[in-house]
C-alpha cells in the first residue's frame, strides 16, 4: 500500500509539473498579482467547486481535479508572492521558480505531517464538500487580514493560510485519485 507522503509527493508532482510548464509558456506573469487578486484567483475556483457540488451539474469541461490543482498553484503563488521582495521584478528564470516552488512544497509537506500526527489522518474521512468549504473560509480570513494592512492580534498570518489551503486541495486531489471523491 502507498503511504500518504508518496500519494502526497504524487500529487504534488503533477501539479508542480502543469506550474513550470506554465512558467514556460507564460513566464513569471503571475508576479503583477496584488496580495487581493491571488486571493481573487482562488476564490473563483473555489466557488466554480461549490457551485458544481451544490447544482450537481458542470457546463464547462474543466474538472474539480484540475481546479484542485489550480487552488494548489495559486497558494503557492501566493506563498512565493509573500517572501519575494517589492522590487524583485516580474521576469523570474524558470529554474528559480522550481526552486522557489520546491521550497514551499517542503513547507507545506512539513505541515501536512505534524498535523496528520496530531490529527491521525482525519482528512481521509472528510467530504470534497469541507474542503471546498474550508478553503473558501481561509480565503475569507486572508482577505480580512488583507483589509487589516496584514496584521492580526493573535492569529496566523496570511501565509499560514495559503499553506492550509494548499494542504486542502492536495487533500482532495488524493482521495480524488482513490476515486473516494469521484475525478470531478
Amino acid at each position: 500500500m502507498i503511504s500518504t507522503t508518496e500519494q502526497y509527493d504524487q500529487a504534488i508532482g503533477k501539479c508542480r509539473e502543469i506550474f513550470i510548464k506554465k512558467t514556460k509558456d507564460y513566464g513569471t506573469s503571475w508576479r503583477v498579482y496584488r496580495p487581493i487578486s491571488i486571493v481573487d484567483q482562488i476564490f473563483i475556483k473555489a466557488r466554480r467547486i461549490r457551485t458544481i457540488q451544490e447544482n450537481k451539474k458542470q457546463l464547462v469541461g474543466d474538472s474539480i481535479k484540475s481546479e484542485f490543482m489550480g487552488i494548489l498553484n495559486y497558494a503557492v503563488i501566493g506563498l512565493i508572492q509573500l517572501e519575494l521582495p517589492a522590487d524583485a521584478g516580474d521576469e523570474i528564470p524558470p529554474a528559480v521558480v522550481g526552486e522557489k516552488y520546491d521550497e514551499q512544497v517542503a513547507r507545506a509537506r512539513s505541515l501536512m505531517a505534524q498535523k496528520n500526527h496530531d490529527y491521525g489522518e482525519a482528512w481521509r474521512d472528510m467530504s470534497q464538500e469541507s474542503f471546498t468549504d474550508l478553503i473558501l473560509s481561509k480565503l475569507l480570513r486572508i482577505k480580512q487580514i488583507l483589509a487589516n494592512d496584514g496584521q492580526t492580534l493573535i492569529s496566523e498570518g496570511i501565509d499560514a493560510n495559503y499553506l492550509d489551503i494548499f494542504n486542502y486541495a492536495a487533500f482532495a486531489l488524493i482521495l480524488i485519485e482513490e476515486g473516494k471523491h469521484g475525478q470531478g
